[in-house]
């Protein structure tokens, strides 16, 4: 691969690189003519300014993230053999983890894929390539998944808004198969997943071992999931015997696949669907003395980006203060952000802030985040997104 182009640092501009950090920003960069000039989503070659070479790497001069580390040989081919080997790496390790087939096959940078995420529903794959380096390689990494796992259906969700960054369009699309089906088995229980319509990659495998946990506490109790997507929480907490369970979401297609669950596994009667905003609905249940003994709030990023992060904290002192006052005495709280750019200490801060408000005494029982299937890449702490708190209060 000595055509491939090479790429300069900086001067003084290799020290992140040179740590181990999977990213080179843009003003880390010489950006000569002949950088600006290569198409977005190409191999190139990294090194510093001292020519000490940093290996190969996708490369997107319209990005601020212009380089994002591939491999550690500036020759390695980065083609269909190289990404049905990586791809057959971070398989071994989830087979590892568990025990059916349903899980995240690709967690980006932490498995050696920067901006690829996959996730595996059985014979079904959703995926989405968010840089334009895995956008280009998508017809590589289609092939490492049919050889691999000969999947029923692929679905591209490419409509993440992160891909604008990138200069690439959102779409979803049907690369493989003929329909977006698919099933996803959690717990003993079985969710119908709409792959092409439902939200993000369709079921949220971040979250499994929090379902579990909260499930442990729910026996005998009532238990509201609010945000509740397809009523993974919820869903749980009435198959390991909770007394009663109410799903609140605003999007009633959510709803309808969460209760196709809760029938499959013999237990609509406990179950109530509630289609509504949760931070208005929370709000007026508070105020009407409406109180459940477990009680769960997962929504989506609340910080889309880092000058959202003053009004994100406000909002999770507020969903804390409002989840707190519905809250039986003597009930569980749980409380999750999944806002990458709020950190785990600023969220914890403002969720204290928020029971305080509610005039709660609170003990965290737990501080929580992803499963083993979202690995965290040692040098991007922005990997470990996800962050939870399991409190028991008085």
């Amino acid at each position: 691969m000595t055509d491939r182009p090479l790429i300069r640092l900086n001067p003084g501009a290799d020290r992140r690189v040179k740590a181990g950090h999977p990213w080179a920003f843009s003003n880390e960069i010489a950006m000569t003519a002949a950088a600006r000039a290569i198409p977005p989503g190409s191999v190139v070659r990294l090194e510093g300014d001292d020519g000490m070479k940093h290996g190969a790497w996708h490369f997107n001069p319209h990005s601020l993230i212009a380089a994002r580390f591939l491999d550690p040989d500036p020759a390695a081919p980065c083609d269909a053999g190289w990404f049905r080997a990586r791809i057959a790496d971070c398989l071994t390790l989830r087979q590892r983890l568990f025990d059916a087939p349903f899980y995240r096959l690709v967690h980006a940078e932490a498995d050696g894929l920067p901006g690829l995420i996959i996730d595996r529903y059985g014979d079904a794959i959703a995926l989405q390539a968010n840089t334009a380096g895995m956008d280009r390689a998508l017809p590589d990494i289609l092939a490492a998944l049919r050889d691999l796992i000969g999947p029923r259906v692929v679905v591209a969700r490419n409509d993440a808004p992160v891909r604008k960054l990138e200069g690439l369009e959102e779409s979803v699309a049907l690369l493989h198969g003929t329909d977006g089906v698919a099933t996803v088995e959690e717990g003993g229980l079985s969710f119908p997943v709409d792959l092409l319509g439902g939200q993000k990659t369709g079921w949220f495998f971040d979250q499994r071992p929090n379902r579990a946990l909260v499930a442990r506490l729910a026996a005998g109790r009532s238990v509201l999931d609010a945000f509740c997507h397809l009523g993974g929480f919820g869903l749980s907490a009435a198959a390991a015997g909770a007394r009663e369970v109410t799903l609140l979401d605003r999007s009633e297609y959510a709803l309808d696949l969460a209760m196709q669950a809760a029938a499959r596994a013999g237990f609509v009667e406990r179950v109530m669907p509630l289609k509504a905003e949760a931070l208005e609905h929370l709000e007026r249940m508070g105020a009407s003395g409406r109180r459940f003994e477990v009680v769960v709030v997962d929504p989506p990023a609340f910080a889309k980006t880092r000058k959202d992060i003053p009004a994100a904290l406000k909002g999770y002192a507020k969903l804390a203060r409002l989840a707190a006052a519905v809250t039986a005495p003597g009930g569980i709280l749980f409380i999750a952000s999944c806002s990458h750019h709020v950190g785990p200490a600023d969220f914890a801060e403002a969720v204290a802030w928020g029971v305080h408000r509610a005039r709660r005494r609170a003990r965290i029982l737990a501080s929580v985040g992803a499963g083993p299937d979202h690995p965290v890449h040692p040098a991007l702490p922005e990997s470990a997104y996800l962050k939870g708190q399991l409190l028991a209060l008085d």
